[in-house]
């Protein structure tokens, strides 16, 4: 059932939200909890070792596709609303072609994504659920800054770019000892089984490679020239293989190509690249990748939506042979491309999620949207109402596979009354949506409204889902809001005195309690208790924090608008 729109919920009036507008005090509001789970729901679920993929004829009230009368353009109609979207396989020049894919690509069970430990894509699976791995030894309950590691700016595209911004989160990567050896690292980090390493591209266009330790430099930054503002990804078979979208292409008043890049981790070079202006791409006018791509293990498949409008399949071709220091891609491109009705600026930001053979992300024109990673056939697609920046989370239980998604305040800005931002939870077999919270928004030039990804809660807090809402009661101010993931109504909200667009991240101690971690815009990282929101504990990190954070055991790694990439210890 599809609960009615709601300004206020758990006894949380309009006006409510409205009265504390000109107030910095951050302050918690406590509703109801029906759904909170027993002590035998809280036990780890077992994870799905080889899922099946999902056969489109048994999806609910599946229907073939339609032709449009062009050959291999099809379509269907819209959920929920009037009108259709097309799609089709298109080749380098834009035009349409036959596609037929050779094998099966099958997305596991999140907690088995990768193949080696380690944060290795943006909130680290393809349900976009993670941002930590393992568990920090948690006894007195503070931050601590352990290191910090300078890097630089860029001026361009009529803005300044300090440090790092959204989404920006590191990967941190715990490689085998035959890998070490074989990109060359020095031999305490080849001897040292607990090293980790930090790879981080920023907006000065270098990525730096750090010890997670201590922050000092395991190799030379790469030196790329365009800047990043995404999350990149390592590949989860543990190859020395980075995958990087580039943000930027103004450097300094310089401009360069717009690219999705390949690293190989052993010459610390490029080694391949997508061109960002694409012939065959709907939006011939901006060429950036801001989307975290996922890699199908099994078939060697890399997944990449990008903000001209397309949504790229690559068939890697890879190669590793550790002993000879050697690895290596012959890549295949296949190009997906869709129209919708009253799409102009298409545009994909945010990071696909997948489960087994299906995909699903959102667009800049506010739409929503699902796809076979197999034979790359769209099954269905729902109007969202606005630009979609925020990464989808992808939900499995017994009842269901669900979506939480939040839009943010752009495209209606111009609209006339009051403008929300609107959450959602969508059934992701079918596109339908099962319940919407809306809660007031600015825009002030900067979109406000949901720029982070939201938390999926577990253990003890399985029933709740936590979003990071930024511009709400004030242009500086901001809400974290928990919702009961059944019925959309709020459990507990807390007014933030600094808005933020970074992504909260829980953090699992020894002795089984969750943390949440938050940065904001006046550049505080906040420990809190995500039962409640309630602040544990805080530490300054100079400026502005857009980025989201990654967390290893009990470090955590985040980089500010002050120029710094934090090393912070959680104690």
């Amino acid at each position: 059932m599809v609960h009615a729109r709601r300004l206020a919920a758990a006894g949380l009036a309009l006006a409510t939200l409205v009265g504390v507008a000109a107030c910095s005090t951050e302050t918690v509001r406590t509703g109801e909890r029906p759904n909170k789970p027993t002590a035998a729901a809280t036990q780890a679920r077992t994870p799905n070792a080889d899922p099946a993929a999902i056969r489109l004829s048994e999806l609910p009230g599946y229907l073939p596709p339609r032709g449009t009368g062009e050959a291999n353009v099809f379509e269907r109609n819209m959920t929920d609303s009037a009108g259709t979207f097309s799609w089709s396989v298109v080749d380098e020049h834009g035009e349409p072609t036959g596609y037929s894919s050779r094998e099966q690509v099958v997305f596991g069970d999140p907690e088995t994504y990768n193949q080696i430990p380690g944060v290795l894509t943006f909130r680290g699976n393809n349900h976009r659920t993670g941002g930590a791995w393992g568990t920090a030894q948690v006894t007195e309950q503070q931050l601590e800054v352990a290191w910090t590691r300078q890097i630089g700016e860029i001026r361009g595209e009529g803005s300044y770019w300090p440090g790092a911004g959204w989404t920006g989160q590191p990967l941190l990567v715990q490689w085998p000892r035959e890998t070490k050896v074989a990109m060359g690292l020095d031999a305490k980090y080849v001897d040292d089984d607990n090293f980790v390493e930090v790879i981080y591209p920023v907006f000065e266009g270098k990525i730096h490679r750090l010890d997670l330790k201590t922050g000092e430099p395991t190799k030379p930054a790469i030196e790329v020239g365009w800047g990043f503002k995404g999350t990149a990804s390592v590949d989860p078979r543990g190859y020395p293989l980075l995958y990087a979208g580039q943000g930027l292409n103004d450097t300094n008043g310089t401009i360069g190509p717009w690219r999705y890049r390949v690293f190989d981790l052993i010459q610390n070079k490029e080694v391949w690249h997508i061109a960002g202006l694409d012939p065959a791409a709907p939006r011939q006018d901006w060429g950036a990748f801001d989307s975290s791509a996922l890699v199908d293990a099994q078939t060697d498949t890399l997944m990449a939506p990008a903000e001209n409008g397309l949504i790229y399949k690559v068939k890697l071709n890879s190669s590793y042979d550790p002993e000879a220091k050697k690895v290596t891609v012959d890549p295949e491109v296949t190009r997906l491309r869709y129209t919708a009705s009253g799409n102009e600026k298409y545009g994909i930001e945010n990071s696909a999620v997948a489960y087994r053979n299906l995909m699903f992300a959102a667009d800049n024109e506010g739409k929503l949207f699902a796809w076979d990673a197999t034979t790359l056939e769209m099954l269905w697609m729902r109007e969202v109402e606005d630009d979609t920046d925020a990464s989808l989370v992808l939900e499995e239980t017994p009842q269901g596979v669900y979506l939480y998604t939040g839009n943010e305040v752009d495209a209606r800005k111009q609209a006339t009354g009051d403008l929300v931002t609107n959450i959602r939870k969508i059934d992701a077999m079918t596109g339908k949506q099962l319940w919407q919270y809306d809660i007031p928004a600015y825009y002030t030039g900067i979109n406000g409204g949901v720029l982070a990804t939201p938390v999926l809660g577990k253990g003890p807090i399985a029933d709740l889902m936590i979003f990071n809402i930024s511009r709400t009661t004030a242009p500086r101010e901001g809400d974290l809001v928990a919702l009961d993931k059944a019925t959309g109504e709020v459990v507990w909200r807390r007014h933030l005195g600094n808005y933020s667009w970074s992504s909260p991240t829980l953090v699992t101690s020894t002795d089984g309690r969750l943390y949440g971690v938050l940065a904001d815009s006046e550049g505080v990282m906040h420990l809190f208790d995500p039962e409640t929101g309630e602040d544990i504990s805080t530490v300054s990190l100079g400026k502005n924090v857009e980025a989201t954070p990654s967390v290893f055991g009990d470090m955590l790694v985040v980089a500010s608008y002050d120029r710094n990439i934090y090393g912070i210890r959680i104690r």
